[in-house]
């Protein structure tokens, strides 16, 4: 069980449930980030009494530093208060809950410094996962999942050994949408696509979840996080949310994790384990589950999970460029200026027009992902 953290958008839903379970465990909070809402951050400043606050954006950097002026606490701005943050020597786990590539170098850094990585930003992986994971091993830094579909792969793993798993099955609710076709989905708005039936998140995740982008994308973490090629690792709809995913093992056996729908629980696990503790969360009541329910993904009419399929086996930069122009796209679909069916649009078109590059280092990851926005922002007119 981890003593301190650093929280990486600790503004965000992540982030907000992760200062819960911290106080509730008694986990110090040694630094905080986020990007522009200070007055959220100055409450968790001085409730949490980190010692190290960054802020990424720079005018609001400024601002936070006015607005805590009477407190003990230094404040960074920028790329390189995220990195400090995340090397902190007072922290001993990192919580990335950013959203984006932004997340890459701070999670770089906190590796380097041999930190617990409670990893629940997903652009990580997809755009360098290659990197993130030997880095990792190289350095002997700890990476724990915190999505719910990825901890309970995790959950499901503990005490096997690698030549024991066949296969990964990765369940998903289906989103908002499902049964839905493609032409009825052309005037979906932002307030219809951010009401997950089963989850509690933040705005472009859930877009994701509605698109099916976000098992797009899980699904190519997975491959990274526990070493598995594409062809190992199966999506299956599964509209209660119960079952977080499951494992098949080559005798045919397959362990599944079920819980409730909370964040929290995945949250708590990566800073507790390998311990459990009492959580504030509800528990499963198998009285009240009427049914489990399985089926295959719309691929036809939620193409985006077929995209991202295609671009992990593509391998090279074409899963950073399909993540970042989605990300542009779904932010302007947020803003009300594209339609929702323009977002799987702009993804494909980016990862055609952009080009794969393969064994790509950083800084040529986020040069694919500066083109790839670019892209989306030039073809979204």
């Amino acid at each position: 069980m981890v003593r301190s953290i650093s929280v990486l958008g600790c503004t965000g839903s992540i982030g907000r449930q992760t200062l819960a379970v911290a106080e509730h465990t008694g986990i110090r909070v040694a630094a905080l980030t986020a990007n522009r809402q200070i007055d959220r951050l100055e409450e968790q400043t001085r409730k949490f009494k980190p010692a190290f606050v960054a802020v990424y954006d720079e005018a609001a950097a400024r601002a936070f530093r006015t607005a805590v002026a009477d407190l003990p606490v230094r404040v960074g701005s920028g790329l390189e208060g995220l990195m400090e943050a995340a090397a902190l020597p007072e922290a001993d786990c990192v919580v990335t809950a950013v959203s984006g590539s932004v997340g890459l170098k701070p999670t770089l850094a906190a590796i380097d410094e041999k930190k617990r990585i409670a990893l629940a930003n997903k652009e990580t992986l997809v755009c360098a996962g290659e990197i993130v994971m030997q880095r990792a091993r190289e350095r002997g830094a700890e990476i724990v999942p915190v999505d719910s579909e990825h901890s309970a792969i995790f959950q499901s793993l503990m005490g096997r050994q690698p030549g024991e798993l066949h296969k990964i099955l990765l369940t998903g609710s289906g989103g908002p949408f499902r049964g839905m076709r493609r032409e009825e989905l052309e005037g979906i708005t932002p307030q219809q696509a951010v009401k997950h039936p089963n989850w509690h998140m933040g705005a472009k995740i859930s877009v994701d979840s509605s698109t099916l982008m976000n098992k797009g994308l899980e699904f190519i973490e997975a491959m990274h996080l526990f070493s598995v090629k594409p062809e190992q690792i199966q999506v299956v709809i599964h509209p209660q949310s119960v079952i977080h995913s499951m494992v098949e093992l080559v005798d045919g056996t397959v362990i599944a994790q079920l819980g409730v729908p909370d964040m929290g629980l995945p949250i708590q696990l990566a800073l507790t384990y390998p311990e459990r503790k009492t959580s504030l969360f509800e528990h499963l009541d198998f009285y009240k589950l009427s049914a489990l329910s399985f089926e295959a993904p719309d691929l036809v009419n939620f193409p985006c999970l077929a995209l991202a399929m295609d671009c992990a086996r593509q391998g090279g930069t074409a899963a950073c460029v399909m993540s970042a122009a989605n990300e542009e796209a779904v932010h302007l679909f947020l803003d009300g200026r594209l339609g929702y069916n323009r977002i799987y649009d702009l993804a494909a078109g980016a990862v055609e027009q952009v080009g794969v590059v393969q064994g790509a280092d950083i800084d040529g990851i986020l040069a694919a992902d500066a083109a790839a926005r670019a892209y989306v922002r030039e073809n979204a007119k």
